[in-house]
């Protein structure tokens, strides 16, 4: 591969759409490449990119039948496009299109935290002057709640302030206060994050910026120490560790859905149940989810996290039977 071949892809790191929109083309231009080459391309790890290519296998053209979405061939480690939905061809846009498009990088382009703002812009710019009337149709659009905060905190890290938060962490159920001192503001998926260094945990920290209940800037300057680093984030928030306890359940058709929302290590059927093993942070988080599905769940490991759930089912039944 020339050193041409080898530039790093434009909208490869944090944006998984435009990653996606030039894994096609790198693809076609390469049949049967390397999954471990072009993840290295792309300057991500080979099982985001595996993910990124199960994404594209459904994704293509309306009807999403046979013949309408992106096909390929995963030959071991070498991956080769063998229908690209027509993505290699010019676009083209109706009016509803336009605006449809005009309107969602306007709301892009104002979202807090976001990356590549100049490349947005300049898209926008390049699709509002070719739809002419149609680009300055009035729209309004209506950010998300709690981007008023999120750019408030960004204020603060940009003048590379301490802050001391009241934070409310989930896993635990407990509410602190802690001075942290600030890195950089991110969005992930739809939510905002604040990345820190936790002078009350002394490592570094991501906090949802929605679980901040109060927040104070300081007059002392931030001051992250060297080993202050920030987390690679490529492959999600939660990023499983052999450290972390793993849970095993069993679970009727009416829990499966936890398998789709929280990262498992494994799933397999069971008769009409599913056997799921996943790793947790903390097993009072876990202890309060599986409480919560009631019967339809089943605990089998670890012992302590059975016990525990026992313990709290016997207590909230003995409620019950208190005259």
């Amino acid at each position: 591969m020339t050193p041409q071949q080898r530039a790093r892809p434009a909208g490869a790191p944090g944006d998984r759409l435009g990653r996606l929109l030039n894994l096609v083309p790198y693809l076609l231009a390469r049949p049967g490449i390397e999954v471990a080459e072009a993840a290295a391309d792309f300057h991500i790890s080979e099982k985001q990119l595996r993910e990124d290519l199960e994404l594209l296998w459904v994704c293509g053209l309306p009807g999403y039948g046979p013949g309408d979405l992106i096909d390929m061939a995963l030959d071991g480690d070498r991956v080769t496009i063998t229908y690209d939905a027509g993505i290699d061809r010019p676009l083209r846009l109706n009016p509803d299109e336009a605006l449809a498009l005009v309107v969602a990088l306007r709301m892009l382009a104002e979202t807090p935290g976001i990356g590549s703002r100049d490349a947005i812009e300049r898209a926008l710019a390049k699709i509002e002057n070719a739809t002419g009337d149609v680009g300055d149709a009035p729209v309004a659009v209506r950010l998300p709640a709690g981007t008023e905060r999120l750019d408030m905190i960004r204020g603060i890290v940009e003048r590379r302030h301490a802050m001391r938060i009241t934070y409310y962490t989930a896993a635990r159920d407990e509410t602190t206060e802690r001075v942290v001192d600030p890195m950089r503001v991110l969005m992930v998926g739809n939510r905002g994050y604040l990345e820190a260094w936790c002078r009350r945990a002394e490592a570094t920290r991501l906090f949802r910026v929605d679980r901040i209940d109060a927040y104070t800037e300081l007059d002392e300057p931030a001051a992250p120490p060297a080993r202050a680093v920030p987390h690679d984030l490529s492959d999600g928030i939660f990023q499983p560790s052999q450290d972390l306890p793993l849970v095993t359940v069993r679970l009727g058709r009416g829990s499966r859905w936890i398998t789709e929302y929280y990262p498992c290590e494994e799933v397999r059927r069971d008769g009409n149940e599913w056997l799921v093993t996943m790793r947790v942070t903390d097993l009072g988080w876990a202890q309060r989810l599986l409480l919560g599905l009631g019967s339809d769940v089943t605990v089998l490991a670890p012992a302590a996290l059975v016990d525990q759930i026992r313990d709290q089912a016997v207590a909230a039944l003995d409620q019950y039977s208190t005259p």
